[in-house]
Formats: structure tokens, sequence, C-alpha cells
């Protein structure tokens, strides 16, 4: 079975990276629009990638620099903030306090400060877990992970990069306001999804599946999200879901494959799914692609600042859905 799929992985990634598919423009896909989307121009595939494009963005900024972190423990990176800020430009950091984050924080906080960043602890309360790169106000780099440098080696994540301008203002517009401590509800614009408040969007993006769900996430541990799993099942949909091996899920993925979910488990030392990913009828030519910081948690979804986005640009999709069959071709399938 194994063989089989990979062999048919294989030909679909010929497919999609042979001359006729483009490799750099950000097409649309021709799935007709049902839902609200952003056209995303670039797409980062951890680990593979590697975070030089973060390096090369910093390195272009001219007048502002905002970065939203969970977690920030990269010395390159902190290097780089305080020497855009000693050059001149305008360098904000907002970083997690709740969940650890002052203590996993403190050392990044203590470098910038004293390099002149502008650096900001987030309202205590509530979990800051977004991660996202604004350059310039014309650049926003949106993704699932965190600057741990020693993390990347091994990590699953997506970065993408976002040069709407209805979108760029809206995250700007929430940003600020995070940045200074006032309470808001975030900026909607196009595919931007925003939490508190992404349940809706992500079941949105899992009913519009009328043939396949390709899922990837850190955690599973919300019954909405569950739920739209077991009805795109039930109504015919091929769902596959793909994880990192862990305990504290395996009820639920359990619950899921008893409905008709494919559940393919990676262990830790294969790969780390920190990625959060949902491809609805995904394919070189069509398909619905949300990608962010949201992990499948009542938490994540409902309460912590988060941010991704949904899109149908086939640039992001051919990439993400290659990257999620790579993944699934190589996991371990659970049983009931």
């Amino acid at each position: 079975m194994k063989r089989t799929l990979v062999a048919v992985m294989v030909t679909l990634l010929g497919v999609a990276l042979g001359p006729s598919a483009p490799t750099g423009a950000a097409t649309s896909a021709t799935t007709s629009a049902t839902l609200p989307t952003s056209v995303i121009t670039q797409v980062f595939v951890e680990p593979g990638a590697g975070y030089g494009f973060f390096s090369s963005a910093l390195a272009s900024a001219r007048h502002d620099i905002d970065l939203s972190m969970y977690e920030l423990k990269d010395p390159v990176i902190e290097a780089q903030l305080v020497a855009k800020a000693r050059s001149g430009v305008r360098v904000r950091v907002l970083l997690d306090t709740d969940d650890g984050g002052r203590s996993d924080n403190a050392a990044a906080v203590a470098v910038l400060r004293s390099g002149g960043v502008h650096v900001t602890w987030a309202p205590s309360g509530q979990i800051f877990h977004a991660k996202y790169l604004v350059i310039d106000g014309s650049r926003a780099y949106i993704g699932s992970g965190n600057l741990v440098r020693y993390d990347y080696s091994s990590t699953r994540d997506f970065w993408v990069l976002d040069q709407v301008a209805g979108d760029l203002a809206a995250i700007e517009t929430t940003f600020a306001s995070d940045f200074s401590g006032v309470s808001h509800t975030p900026v909607a614009h196009g595919g931007l999804v925003w939490s508190p408040g992404s349940s809706t969007a992500l079941t949105s993006v899992i009913a519009s599946a009328r043939h396949s769900l390709l899922v990837e996430n850190e955690e599973m541990d919300d019954y909405a999200i569950e739920q739209s799993l077991d009805a795109a099942s039930a109504r015919g949909v091929s769902v596959t879901v793909v994880m990192t091996r862990s305990s504290s899920y395996l009820s639920a993925l359990k619950s899921l494959v008893q409905h008709g979910v494919r559940v393919e488990l990676l262990s830790s030392s294969q790969l780390y799914v920190h990625a959060k990913a949902i491809c609805a009828d995904c394919s070189t030519t069509t398909g619905t692609l949300f990608v962010g910081s949201e992990n499948f948690s009542t938490s994540s979804l409902d309460y912590n600042r988060e941010l991704g986005v949904t899109t149908q640009s086939l640039v992001a999709i051919r990439a993400v859905w290659t990257s999620l069959l790579t993944d699934a071709a190589v996991g371990t399938r659970l049983a009931p």
C-alpha cells in the first residue's frame, strides 16, 4: 500500500513541477471563489527552504520592520534586528508573554532592547501565537514556524508571502493595536484568518471540499474541526490527516478513523509536524488552501492571537499539496 502511494505521489510531483507548471507566478486556481481568499506570491516549505528568506527580508528593509512572534531564540535574526535598528530602520517586535513566553523570550528581549529595538511584551492573559513579519508596509510573511534556531532542521512548517495592499493594511493596524496593548478585534481583509474566532473560517474551508482533503496540524483537540472532518468523510470526500504521533491526540484521531478518515502518523525522528494546513480539492490546477499559525485546539481557535491566510493561488497550492503528499506517504497508517 505504501509503495503504491509513493508511486502516485511521485507521479503527481512530476506533473506539478514539470515544464507546463509555472514556477513563480501566483496564478489563481480555477475553482470558483466561494471563500474569501488572498493572492500569495511565494511559499517557503520548511525544513527544506531554511530561514535564509527571513534574513533576506530583514536585510531588504529600508523603513520599517514589524515582527510578531511566539518564540524567538535565534541569535542571527536577533543580531539582524539590532543592526537594522541601529541603521535607522524602525524595528518593532511583539513577543508572547503567556504560556511560558516571558521566560522563553527573556534573553531575546534583553538583546533587542540593548540594541535599540522597540520590543514589547504582548498583553498578558492571552497567548500570542501568531508568527508574521511585515517589511516596509509592503510585504507580509505569514507562517507557522517559531524563530527557534535549533528547531529549523527537523520541523515541518509553511511560510507564505502576501503582498495584497488591503491585507497589509489590516495586519499593520492589528499589529499597532497589539503593540500598544489596546484590546480590539483584529482587522479582517481578503483571506486573512485571525484568532480569536477562526473556527468558522477553517470549518468553511473543510466544508468546501467535494473530492479530497489533505490536512496537517500539530494538534487535534477541537470539536468543531473534528466534526467537520467527520462530516466531509461522510459525504464521500477522501480525507487524510497527517500529524506527528502523540498520545495526547490518539483518542481523537481514532475517532476520526472510525468515521472513515485516513490518519498517517510520523515519528518525531522522521519529522516534527508543526505546520497548520488544510488543502481542499487540491491538484496542480485547482484547490483552496489554508496555512497559518492556528492549531486545531479550542485555545488556538477561540482565545489566542493567531494569523493565517486562505488562498487559491496555485504557487501556494502546488508547494503545500506536494509537501502534504510527501508526508502522508511516509507516515504509518493509524488503525481503528
